[in-house]
């Protein structure tokens, strides 16, 4: 079909992406011109104080978000440029919504399915546009940063919200409840033919219902649908060695990238990411094409993906599973392309590189490890009871939709509550946090004094999901994980030495119990016996009459 609304990459040399700017004021002449086809308006602003667009595509010229889900229609949801350096599907994203406008039969074609895109999520770092960002990338020309203006990557920041962008799209996401997402990207890693490999919402962990659907029907017809396409595509390409020879590991997306933050809605997520070597008209090529194939995916069986969310929804469970290890026990196997891998002496120092030579390509099945097994389940409390003190938790609750109601009074309960024991975490900042990576739980009943204000939040509701997998410490992702309870692990007294020195021994013959100890961390520990700080410490910590009732005391208490 003919038409003068050539976009920015459609006008070029296919090797250059639109602009920030040209791309919003693409979709508002867009939307001018084509009222009935596109509604197209800012929904917030980032960090930097620049707005966020999103637009919605709807056949029939409804556009109200609670007239959609009122009727049960199926959304589909498109975000484009988290990573600004990687933005084939910004582009691609404009030509498809271009000719859903301009082309009748393709706008009818989906039929009650709307399609919900977000043109650029990270407009910080789309801002931020230069040509020297992406070392290991072909093109294009010009492109945006990773970084947003607070200097976080917006795909590690879904389940902290660090950036008034997650927020909003915590509660832009929450509100729409999409079915399908599709998050666009570009590769880094291993070298091999396709320019299309697939993250999707890892199955195991997605649940007994979607899941299956997810692995046995959805992804065998998008691979096939890809090659019919002239775009085979593999899965992610994430070798459990040094190169794809010796096998592949299923991605396991946690709620803090995207599709794992998908997974906590119950809604299927897929990443697609292109091959950095390849030319960028190619990647362009390739990420409209798998966005054409899931969208008509999701129009066909939009009913039964919706009734299979429902069913995960409503689900009774006698377990919630929190944390997914690879298992290494049962790999399938996967027909894969692969260059041959070489290493070779470095010309910068002495050490061998790895290399990849392209006139050796192959041809065969490899290991592809795509299973995972749920190592830590937790039994479903009745509720969860969030101290009101803890406003930013009650924050992010409330952005994801989940149900709590304010105590009229104060109450005692009897509750389970959780001690933090041993914990290790990530030596460095990590996206502006000390990421707990290791720790260990104990577990004891309390009665304990509620205060009127405090969050009541009941277990039997849609959005058990994401309370669960934020509450539980011990979750991928959980909001203990990212630091939001840290002052607890601090206690607030201390003692002086040259008076505690005596007291101390007055403790240890008033306690049996902490003599006990005492006696069993000298033997232990008889290099430290020479350092007063140490021992005094120890005594100090471990005592009765000392003792900080909240020290490394998790706020969050269980309801049974």
């Amino acid at each position: 079909m003919k038409h003068d609304l050539q976009t920015p990459f459609e006008q070029g040399n296919r090797n250059q992406s639109s602009s920030w700017e040209q791309c919003i004021a693409y979709y508002q002449m867009l939307a001018a011109r084509f009222p009935a086809v596109l509604r197209f308006e800012e929904i917030g602003v980032s960090d930097g104080g620049t707005a966020l667009h999103a637009g919605i595509v709807s056949a029939d010229g409804v556009f109200e978000r609670e007239q959609i889900k009122a009727a049960g229609r199926p959304v589909f949801f498109n975000n484009n440029g988290i990573h600004p350096g990687e933005p084939e599907g910004i582009d691609a994203c404009m030509a498809l919504v271009r000719d859903l406008c301009v082309d009748p039969a393709r706008l009818a074609a989906l039929g009650s399915t709307v399609f919900l895109f977000i043109p650029v999520y990270n407009v910080d770092g789309c801002l931020n546009r230069a040509s020297t960002s992406r070392a290991n990338q072909d093109g294009p020309e010009l492109h945006g940063f990773r970084g947003n203006s607070l200097h976080l990557d917006l795909n590690r920041d879904f389940l902290k919200c660090d950036s008034l962008s997650a927020q909003l799209f915590n509660r832009f996401f929450t509100a729409w409840d999409p079915d399908v997402m599709v998050d666009t990207h570009t590769s880094n890693g291993a070298d091999y033919p396709y320019t299309m490999t697939l993250i999707h919402t890892q199955a195991d962990k997605l649940g007994s219902g979607l899941g299956p659907f997810l692995r046995d029907t959805m992804l065998p017809h998008i691979f096939a649908e890809m090659a019919q396409r002239g775009w085979p595509t593999c899965p992610y390409v994430n070798p459990i060695k040094n190169t794809p020879d010796d096998g592949i590991v299923e991605f396991l997306e946690t709620p803090r990238f995207s599709t794992g933050y998908a997974a906590l809605h119950h809604t299927i997520g897929f990443m697609p990411e292109t091959h950095m070597l390849k030319p960028f008209a190619d990647r362009y090529a390739s990420m409209r094409a798998l966005v054409e194939v899931v969208l008509a995916f999701t129009v066909s069986h939009g009913a039964r993906i919706r009734a299979l969310r429902q069913q995960a929804r409503s689900a009774r469970r006698p377990y919630w599973p929190v944390f997914w290890s690879l298992d290494q026990t049962q790999p399938a196997r996967l027909l894969f392309d692969g260059y041959t891998p070489e290493y070779r002496p470095s010309l910068l120092g002495n050490y061998t590189r790895l290399a990849y030579r392209r006139n050796r390509p192959w041809q065969r099945e490899i290991a592809y490890y795509n299973r995972f097994v749920e190592t830590v389940k937790v039994a479903p409390p009745r509720a969860y009871v969030l101290p009101q003190a803890w406003r930013a938790v009650a924050e992010r609750l409330q952005w994801n939709g989940v149900a709590m109601r304010r105590l009229d009074s104060a109450q005692s309960v009897e509750a389970t509550v959780y001690r933090i024991g041993q914990l290790q975490s990530r030596p460095e900042a990590y996206e502006g946090h000390l990421y707990h990576q290791e720790l260990t739980l104990e577990t004891a009943r309390e009665t304990v004094q509620l205060q009127a204000g405090d969050y009541w939040i009941e277990l039997e509701q849609p959005q058990a999901r994401y309370a669960v997998e934020t509450l539980e410490p011990q979750a991928h992702d959980s909001f203990f994980r990212w630091g939001f309870f840290n002052s607890v692990l601090e206690k607030k007294e201390h003692f002086s030495d040259y008076v505690f020195e005596d007291l101390a021994l007055q403790l240890l013959a008033d306690e049996p119990e902490l003599k006990a100890q005492f006696e069993q961390w000298k033997r232990a520990n008889p290099d430290l016996l020479g350092d007063q700080e140490q021992v005094l410490n120890f005594i100090y910590t471990h005592c009765r009459r000392f003792a900080e009732p909240e020290w490394r005391r998790y706020p969050v208490l269980s309801i049974f």
